[in-house]
């Protein structure tokens, strides 16, 4: 998989995500309005068939994860995505750096919320989000 790698039993997702593999799906922050204007967002959509309006779920090849709405409404809806990976395990979730460009939180901030992750195997997460969670 050419996306992600596995490091001392850690998934870890690549950096760089320019195409995605047979049932790769693509995690990107996004606003609860879906507008799609920049980052990781705007490279959804314009590659990945994220959906313009809608800033929750599953579109095309990709989740979007809203992150511009307070960090008690990310945190909520990161509980939302674990639950769609744990219903979808025969698709594998390669997770950005959710938050931490326009949103403005730093990965200390963010990764935790990530935590239950670790457990699945379809979810893999950004280099900097598992130098914090590998405790």
């Amino acid at each position: 998989m050419k996306n992600a790698q596995i490091i001392n039993g850690r998934r870890i997702a690549s950096d760089r995500i320019a195409t995605l593999g047979e049932k790769e799906i693509f995690v990107f922050g996004s606003n609860i309005h879906g507008a799609h204007g920049g980052g990781a967002a705007w490279y959804a959509y314009k590659n990945f068939g994220a959906e313009w309006g809608v800033g929750e779920g599953l579109t095309g090849r990709t989740y979007a994860l809203p992150t511009m709405e307070g960090e008690a409404s990310m945190a909520h809806a990161v509980e939302r995505f674990i639950s769609c990976a744990k219903e979808h395990p025969e698709l594998t979730f390669l997770v950005t750096a959710v938050g931490c460009g326009i949103a403005g939180y730093t990965p200390q901030q963010v990764a935790p919320l990530f935590k239950e992750a670790l457990s699945l195997e379809n979810v893999y997460l950004p280099q900097v989000f598992m130098q914090i969670l590998d405790i």
